[in-house]
């Protein structure tokens, strides 16, 4: 493999400047678009979003029961200001007396559990799939002769080939990223305090800096030139300080991705999971592991998933969750890298045997080599009647073509039984726009195997220390079409799984407008490349399940006139 050259360096150096741009660009249009877009109504309002207020006029003076939503993720904080109060609380467990009081066991499992945490803390960051993969076979394939491999082993020795490659092309363009983006900062930064000199006393505007003599100065010039396009971008720019924090930002964010792609992601000789987690890896029934961090090192992502589908309503803070009456059961089993099969199992049926009548899955993964146990917990959660979410992906790739698990597909079909699983929803990403920009040119499609569009962009939620902030994928658009699936659990507690999510289907916004294909030059309908051919609507979704006859018995405390089932809390010390 030829080494990446100087040129290719400059290229990609040029190309940060473009992903900085991009990036303010961004949080300019964020400015611009009201921060609960993705609720608003396309008529009332003119943002391709769910409709919500519609739905909870429709549910005036309506009994809601509470239910259990389980974030399969990153973690949670589970202090933040609009998530302490919809936390779940495990009421059979003693809080931090170190037994397993309820014998489920997991010991001090108060608000959920950590899959990948053991005694000696918690891991932050992974290694992806394909460079598992790639370590467990090189032992066994590296100086194999393919003349003399039988047909089974041939097939595994092309998996290993196949890995091999990603992970060694994917490594040596980490360590190119890496060195560009080192390159280059220390020339951009130069730039931007030759700049500050220049301007003086001067305020930071584009007319100033238009004015600047950058002579032969190409630092100064590439400062000059970044500046520009990020005040362009993010007119809110105020100060040469503002400038600067955005630009450092940007760089560490860069140097921290970069090198965990080196360093976890890319690197097949990790072996932290014995050290830290301590399970017994190899054996794919062994469940009683971990610890009860629910919140782990780095619960942004977990944080905002479950701000979008149960912040505090109406308190003044932050935002407003989707769902008024649910509670939020942290499963941490989702770090910086691939999450792991076992984990991902054992959180599923942790989720399912501890209450929750929703699971959200906001990750994905291009391999996934021990899918069938995942499959038997996808299984044991649709004889409980649970709804798993999932998001489709952020490659724009067709999810009909292209592997990403987990998924609905059974790997093994059985005698008279369907391929598919019934209780689980594959969600792709909107945008607030409409037409043909309605689509986020980011996201995952598939006529067969992605089932809703639901807002995906610029999406504002909680992250942890009483914090909000905008962000964008699949991973929003997963919680959101959750919280509309709670929101139909929750006012109508008869409906089945299966019938929630025929409703969300059936109650899309459709249109016959082409949109862009992503990672593409053509357009198609939305019908093209989804199963339900449009976009999430929580109110239609209301009106359709106040006309469905569920078709789950519930006990009779649970159609009583009470507002909602008994909630879990802490006992009192």
């Amino acid at each position: 493999m030829q080494h990446i050259t100087r040129n290719i360096i400059l290229g990609i150096l040029c190309l940060q400047f473009l992903i900085l741009a991009n990036s303010f660009t961004l949080h300019s249009q964020g400015n611009q678009i009201p921060q609960n877009w993705y609720q608003l109504d396309s008529y009332k309002d003119g943002y391709n979003g769910i409709s919500l207020d519609n739905a909870y006029a429709k549910l005036k003076d309506k009994k809601s029961k509470t239910i259990v939503v389980a974030v399969l993720d990153s973690g949670v904080d589970a202090e933040h200001e609009d998530l302490a109060s919809v936390m779940w609380v495990n009421a059979d467990e003693i809080k931090g007396n170190g037994k397993d009081d309820d014998h489920n066991g997991y010991i001090d499992d108060i608000h959920g559990w950590n899959f990948i945490g053991g005694k000696n803390g918690n891991i932050s960051s992974d290694s992806y799939e394909v460079t598992r993969l790639y370590s467990k076979l090189k032992y066994k394939y590296s100086s194999a002769d393919p003349e003399k491999l039988t047909k089974a082993q041939k097939k595994e020795y092309e998996l290993f080939l196949e890995c091999k490659e990603q992970v060694e092309v994917r490594r040596e363009a980490a360590q190119a990223n890496l060195d560009a983006i080192q390159f280059s900062e220390k020339f951009v930064k130069d730039g931007i305090e030759m700049l500050s000199v220049k301007l003086g006393d001067k305020p930071l505007t584009m007319q100033n800096v238009e004015l600047i003599d950058e002579g032969d100065s190409k630092s100064l010039s590439a400062g000059i030139n970044v500046a520009k396009e990020l005040l362009e971008a993010n007119p809110e720019l105020q100060t040469i300080q503002d400038l600067k924090k955005a630009i450092y930002d940007e760089y560490d964010e860069a140097k921290k991705q970069y090198g965990n792609e080196m360093n976890f992601a890319f690197n097949p000789d990790l072996n932290q999971r014995g050290e830290i987690v301590g399970d017994k890896y190899e054996d794919l029934n062994d469940r009683n592991y971990g610890n009860s961090d629910v919140e782990g090192p780095d619960a942004s992502h977990g944080t905002h998933v479950a701000g979008l589908i149960a912040a505090i309503r109406s308190n003044g803070k932050g935002i407003d969750g989707i769902a008024d009456n649910v509670r939020i059961m942290s499963v941490r089993c989702v770090p910086d890298g691939d999450e792991r099969d076992k984990d991902v199992a054992n959180a599923i049926r942790y989720a399912v045997d501890n209450g929750a009548s929703i699971i959200n899955m906001s990750f994905g993964k291009g391999f996934s080599p021990e899918k069938s146990i995942v499959d038997e917990a996808v299984k044991y959660a649709a004889s409980k009647d649970v709804l798993l979410v999932h998001a489709a992906g952020n490659s724009g790739d067709n999810n009909d073509k292209q592997n990403n698990f987990p998924n609905k597909k059974y790997h093994k079909k059985k005698f008279l039984s369907s391929n598919k699983a019934k209780n689980w929803l594959e969600v792709g990403a909107s945008t607030p726009f409409e037409k043909n920009k309605s689509i986020a040119a980011f996201s995952n499609y598939g006529k067969k195997n992605v089932d809703v569009f639901s807002p995906g962009v610029l999406i504002y939620s909680t992250v942890p220390n009483n914090e909000y902030k905008n962000l964008q994928g699949t991973s929003m658009a997963s919680p959101i079409a959750a919280g509309v699936a709670a929101l139909l659990r929750s006012y109508y507690p008869s409906l089945t799984a299966k019938q929630v999510k025929k409703i969300i289907i059936k109650s899309v916004v459709t249109s016959n407008d082409m949109v862009d294909l992503p990672k593409s030059d053509s357009q198609v309908k939305l019908s093209d490349i989804s199963t339900s051919g449009g976009v999430i609507n929580a109110s239609k979704a209301i009106e359709l399940a106040s006309k469905t006859k569920g078709k789950k018995r519930l006990p009779k405390s649970s159609v009583s006139s009470s507002d909602s089932y008994p909630v879990k809390v802490l006992p009192k010390t």
